[in-house]
């Protein structure tokens, strides 16, 4: 992590030659790698030349400062490399192609990054207010889904730490905005993924600019400059180890002294004073088992004088977030108060990635359990070992995993908007408002008109185009066509066609209940009966559902099948007992026809109606070739019915056949180039035969009718053939052929 030093902080660390620079790293970087960070200190320092930001620093200099903080993280060479180089772009040096020819494109990608991020935070404008805190939690996300790779997070917090760093070379108005965007952005987003040294000092700094009154008071009260508190705590630390590992205690000790900001926050939050603080100096101890918490405790105690009414035990009563340690508090060496926490090495995992996760409770926000999840698995990420696992494989599961499910998009006015993947500009629109929705005719992506079927992206900035007398189209409703891809979305469409008048909707839905029944051949159909089988109780309602699209033309064909179908085996039992007098079972023939009341005999299709599953059906007993099978709505049927009415007998059909039934279809056209090619390549696509075709032109007016044998499997399937027929070009009408 960023370490604290004794030594002053170089003014110009760009001074020192490329070797000086490599060999101060922490982690000794090898023989490749050398090389590489050695060409890119020169490629930085020929082209950032004497160029100077408007702090007045040179760009080198920070430039090298940014890799400084992120080699002191003992990240890779690409990671350091795009800390010198990350400044080149907006410098007006070379661009992203050109860094990826020095430096490779992984580089390139990690500099790319940075800028991406660094223009979305200039999108926030604190104010203190409870929806500015929503904005900035928005862009916080933003900020994290954005980061295909996570190494880019840690460019943006290193820049943004040496900015602050120099932040008082900057007029008033400026520092202000920079340290209000750092404590609502960069501090939190550092603190969720445990980069605690950074957290500190990004908080210290905004905090000394925002409210330096209070931060020099409290600067003074502490008395000490911070590298000795360092040391006092580590001092302590040591003689605890001893006595720990003495008792035979596996224990794992850590500590650091509590920085300014969090001191006046605690201060503000509490109502405390500087004097009734007893943990501005804080050590955690780690053992294995709960009785080596305890053991820990008396160990502790007998070192140092505990301070009366500062002891917790929530071990023995967690808080209401499951929260588990020992807390205490003690007289250290000269009188200083330390705070000590206790706690098992599960305890502690639970508090830094659980429900009672440390950095949850200090940003006093309410919790987010999906975010938060991805949150803890990015920390647990981080903190894996060198030998688990290569930084490549990192950084692919990074990329794999992390914030799938969400983007992140910006409205023209800044703010940001979390919705799923996968969200189109009309789902965007009726999110922001249902009448933006409604009037919506168009949309902007980053300037650019987008159709509204566009996936959006994360940090995409959209626009809604509307139109005062636009409103929403029916074809915004179907799944196949993608304007809308969230159920909330659809539903304001929905209700806003359940919302228009009431009799053009049951109107447009008897005509729609007409086509559909024209298009199957039916007649005589009862629409109360029918209406009475759907879940509409009443006929208006039933033709009001499907003028609104709640009502398709497959459920029509479904309802009128099982509406017209012979009743149940016992009924048509009881049916055929009144009319013979005896009972009788059914027959179980190897076709696909059922017949009641007289044994097995042979079945044929009539070729009058070309019956088909689903369809009602009625048997006519023949002198020579056994029952003929007719639809029940056939005019031969219906004769017969008044002429000899003993020779018809009841009949269904079989269940799972697997049999394919000629029918023929009615097909009205204008006629065109590539027609029937169009024709023939839908039904095949579909699975469905055709048996025979008869085509004839109407020299007059050019419309075509066909005459098409095909083959399917039930009603149902004939049903929606013919509506996906119905929306190819130049066809005028589909329809079954009675």
């Amino acid at each position: 992590m960023v370490k604290v030093s004794d030594n002053p902080v170089v003014d110009r660390p760009g001074d020192q030659s490329a070797a000086e620079w490599i060999a101060a790293m922490p982690r000794s970087p090898g023989a490749e790698e050398r090389a590489r960070l050695t060409a890119a200190w020169e490629y930085a320092a020929a082209h950032y030349g004497d160029d100077r930001r408007a702090a007045g620093d040179r760009r080198f200099d920070h430039a090298v400062a940014v890799a400084d903080i992120l080699s002191s993280l003992e990240l890779d060479a690409d990671t350091v490399i795009a800390g010198l180089l990350h400044d080149l772009p907006d410098a007006g040096g070379p661009d992203l192609a050109a860094i990826a020819g020095q430096a490779g494109a992984t580089v390139a990608s990690l500099v790319e990054g940075g800028l991406r991020m660094g223009q979305v935070s200039r999108l926030h404008a604190g104010s203190g207010s409870a929806q500015e805190g929503k904005r900035a939690e928005a862009l916080r996300k933003m900020l994290l889904a954005m980061a295909r790779d996570i190494r880019v997070v840690f460019l943006v917090l290193a820049e943004r730490l040496h900015d602050l760093r120099l932040l008082g070379a900057l007029p008033e108005a400026e520092r202000q905005q920079v340290a209000r965007e750092t404590l609502d952005l960069h501090a939190p987003l550092a603190n969720r993924l445990g980069i605690w040294q950074i957290k500190w000092e990004l908080e210290d700094l905004s905090f000394r600019y925002l409210d330096p009154d209070s931060y020099k008071r409290i600067a003074r009260l502490l008395a000490e400059r911070r590298v000795d508190r360092e040391r006092f705590i580590e001092a302590m630390k040591a003689r605890l180890g001893t006595h720990l590992a003495e008792a035979g205690l596996n224990a794992e000790i850590s500590g650091r002294p509590k920085h300014i900001y969090s001191i006046w926050r605690k201060m503000q939050r509490k109502g405390l004073g500087f004097d009734e603080l007893f943990d501005l100096r804080a050590v955690r101890v780690l053992v294995d088992t709960v009785p080596a918490c305890y053991t820990a405790l008396g160990i502790i105690h007998s070192l140092w004088q505990p301070i009366p009414r500062e002891f917790d035990d929530y071990i023995a009563s967690p808080k209401e977030n499951d929260y588990r340690s020992l807390h205490t508090a003690v007289m250290g060496e000269g009188g200083r108060p330390v705070e000590v926490q206790i706690r098992t090495r599960e305890m502690h995992d639970q508090a830094e990635l659980g429900i009672a996760a440390h950095w949850r409770y200090k940003e006093g926000r309410s919790a987010d359990p999906d975010f938060d999840a991805r949150v803890a698995w990015l920390r647990q990420l981080l903190e894996s070992t060198p030998d688990s696992e290569t930084d490549g494989d990192l950084i692919d599961r990074f990329r794999a995993e992390i914030f799938e499910d969400r983007v992140y998009v910006i409205t023209p006015g800044g703010d940001v908007v979390d919705l799923p993947r996968g969200t189109t500009p009309l789902d965007f629109a009726y999110t922001i408002h249902s009448e933006i929705g409604h009037h919506c005719r168009g949309a902007r992506v980053n300037g650019r008109m987008v159709p509204l079927t566009h996936s959006l992206q994360n940090g995409d900035q959209v626009e809604i185009l509307t139109a005062r007398h636009a409103r929403p189209s029916r074809d915004w409703l179907n799944p196949a066509l993608g304007y809308l891809n969230s159920p909330r979305s659809r539903a304001k469409v929905r209700a806003w066609f359940r919302q228009q008048d009431q009799d053009k909707t049951i109107q447009l839905g008897r005509e729609l209940l007409e086509r559909e029944l024209h298009r199957l051949g039916l007649a005589d159909v009862n629409l109360e009966s029918l209406a009475a089988r759907s879940r509409y109780a009443r006929l208006p309602d039933f033709l009001a559902a499907l003028g609104r699209g709640d009502v398709t033309g497959g459920q029509i064909a479904h309802l009128l099948r099982d509406r017209l179908l012979p009743a149940e085996p016992e009924s048509r039992e009881q049916l055929l007992r009144r009319r013979s007098g005896s009972a009788s079972t059914p027959t179980d023939p190897e076709d696909d026809i059922s017949v009641y009341g007289v044994g097995n005999l042979m079945t044929r299709m009539a070729r009058c109606c070309q019956p088909t599953p689903g369809d009602a059906i009625l048997g006519f007993i023949t002198r020579n070739e056994g029952v003929t099978v007719h639809r029940s709505d056939c005019a031969n049927i219906r004769r017969l019915q008044e002429t000899t009415p003993e020779r018809l007998i009841e009949v269904s059909w079989s269940r799972g056949s697997g049999r394919a039934y000629p029918v023929d279809i009615v097909v009205e056209a204008y006629d065109r180039p590539g027609l029937i090619r169009d024709i023939s390549s839908l039904l095949n696509n579909e699975g469905i035969n055709v048996t025979a075709v008869n085509t004839r032109t109407d020299p007059d007016d050019q419309v075509a009718r066909m005459v098409m044998t095909v083959e399917v499997a039930d009603v149902d399937q004939l049903s929606g053939v013919m509506q996906r027929m119905v929306g190819l070009r130049n066809i005028r009408d589909v329809h079954r052929a009675v």
